[in-house]
């Protein structure tokens, strides 16, 4: 039963849909079976900060510190795995063990584990936001390596934003103005055609997803990987509040990103543009900052 597990609050989303209550009614038995087919220890509860899976600290049998990962099969997160296995501990955390039939993982434990977003709020502002930029500049040209199949085109993906978005913002009663919706649309329909090299990028990157460790100064965690051009690879940190929330934050953070990492400014406007709107709703909810970033991105257009 569901009870005998404890939920993390931020994962209790999954309540709202059939198939979510049936993932969590399976969770007990699904963690039984990789306990036994890996013969971990689970050491404690679940990290509270995860939200579309149920990631636990274990030891291997040899006393080897990991994360089990159970994932909500959602389609973003389907080739994580795939992804930490590219990166093969190179930024990121290491791939241990996959089973892709019960969407379980085993990762590498980063130690001691504090995010970089965590870091970023202890400091003072200024200072603590160019910290978190230093260290993702100097994580991602490590991370965007040449890629095709499996991973999915972003071509692909931003497709299936397209046509989303304007259903989504029809069904939740309009709740802001359509010029925002228009806007992405637009830019996506610009930039897909006309991509630079298809590398490895993580539409997910962001201050929280970036931990402290002891084998390299800081790995990337959770990747929702796509086979994309490296401007788009940058938009996450860009729209994300984990490093300032506020239109001089975003001005900085896209000006600093483009001009360090040597990228075309217009098109990771336009990638933030249309990023930022597709992932400002779901089926049934707004969230209000990521509509507040579009704004702010379209001033500076």
């Amino acid at each position: 039963m569901e009870t005998e597990l404890e939920i993390p609050e931020r994962l209790g989303w999954v309540r709202r849909a059939p198939a979510g209550r049936a993932w969590l009614a399976a969770l007990p038995s699904r963690l039984a079976e990789c306990v036994g087919q890996w013969g971990l220890r689970v050491t404690g509860p679940p990290f509270p900060y995860a939200f579309a899976s149920l990631a636990l600290p274990a030891e291997l049998p040899d006393g080897t510190r990991a994360v089990l990962k159970l994932q909500y099969p959602d389609d973003d997160s389907v080739h994580e795995a795939t992804a930490l296995a590219c990166w093969a501990g190179e930024g990121a955390a290491r791939l241990l063990a996959h089973d892709p039939g019960r969407r379980a993982l085993l990762v590498e434990r980063c130690d001691p584990g504090t995010s970089l977003h965590t870091i970023a709020q202890a400091g003072t502002l200024a200072g603590a936001q160019k910290e978190g930029l230093d260290a993702i500049i100097g994580l991602l040209p490590r991370l965007w390596r040449p890629v095709g199949a499996p991973f999915t085109p972003l071509a692909e993906e931003a497709a299936g934003w397209s046509e989303r978005l304007p259903v989504r913002w029809a069904r939740l009663g309009r709740p802001f103005e359509r010029r925002l919706v228009d806007a992405a649309l637009g830019r996506l329909a610009e930039l897909v055609d006309a991509q630079g090299e298809q590398v490895l990028v993580n539409q997910d990157l962001h201050a929280g997803n970036i931990l402290r460790a002891t084998r390299e100064p800081w790995l990337v965690i959770d990747p929702k990987p796509l086979a994309g051009e490296r401007e788009f690879g940058v938009v996450a940190i860009i729209r994300g509040p984990e490093l300032g929330h506020s239109p001089a934050a975003v001005r900085w953070r896209l000006d600093r990103l483009t001009d360090e990492l040597s990228l075309d400014r217009e098109r990771v406007l336009g990638w933030a543009i249309g990023h930022t709107m597709a992932w400002s709703m779901t089926e049934d909810m707004v969230f209000t900052h990521p509509v507040d970033v579009t704004r702010w991105l379209l001033d500076l257009d």
